[in-house]
């Protein structure tokens, strides 16, 4: 009873807020490569532990030597994830304006998105969120025009000599076309996956933007967002999947 006697109130509150910080932290993180990473520093701790009860003094020294810079590595092996968890915590909704431009742009988008896939045309189309992509705007040629489903069909005809990069979409409007991307490094993406996939989910991983992807092996359509992709999308799907990424 006298230890319950001393326990303030900030006490409880400061434990409810880590509490609150750790659960949101998992939640962001579950199934990222994160995790991984997080139970491979896992096994390193216990590996620590056990040559320290076992008096395996070479192994502690080289164990104790690596995992003290425990915040370092976890700064350098977590970096991206670390920019997305900051860039979700503020960020706002998918394009500048009312929901009802919202809603015509991502028709319009779908739209596009569903007629390139019927004549098995490849498209690449970038939706900017709260993180820039002025350096990538850069790398292509500037639009500045209305989205319209005829416009982007246009871009990625096959003749055109846009159709090899990316559209990015910013405040509801084609701000540039023929964009380039990086690729992801991620090692674990299936080596099925093109350039325009490739490149989706590495911008996806540099910042919040959405992107749109149509294969023209197979006429489908992904939707990607911080490194994850949905395949096989129709188009109520991107639909729903873009209206869900405006209203975060």
């Amino acid at each position: 009873m006298d230890v319950f006697g001393q326990v303030r109130i900030a006490d409880v509150a400061d434990i409810l807020i880590v509490a609150v910080l750790v659960y949101a932290i998992i939640n962001l993180i579950r199934g990222t490569r994160a995790v991984q990473m997080l139970v491979g520093l896992a096994v390193l701790g216990g590996m620590y532990l056990l040559a320290q009860s076992f008096e395996l003094y070479t192994l502690s020294w080289i164990l104790r030597a690596f995992l003290g810079s425990f915040f370092l590595l976890v700064v350098v092996l977590f970096q991206d994830d670390i920019r997305r968890v900051l860039t979700r915590v503020g960020r706002a909704r998918l394009f500048g304006g009312d929901r009802g431009a919202q809603a015509v742009v991502i028709d319009e988008i779908a739209k596009a998105a569903t007629e390139l896939a019927g004549k098995r045309i490849g498209a690449l189309i970038v939706l900017e969120r709260d993180v820039g992509l002025s350096p990538f705007l850069e790398s292509g040629i500037p639009v500045d025009a209305e989205v319209s489903w005829e416009l982007l069909c246009s871009i990625f005809q096959p003749q055109s000599p846009m159709h090899d990069g990316a559209a990015i979409v910013r405040n509801g409007r084609l701000a540039a076309a023929g964009c380039f991307l990086p690729l992801t490094h991620d090692p674990t993406v299936s080596r099925a996956f093109g350039s325009r996939h490739r490149a989706a989910i590495g911008i996806s991983e540099e910042s919040d933007a959405a992107v749109v992807v149509v294969s023209e092996e197979q006429g489908r359509i992904s939707l990607v967002h911080e490194g994850e992709i949905l395949r096989n999308c129709d188009a109520e799907t991107l639909r729903t999947g873009l209206e869900r990424f405006s209203l975060a």
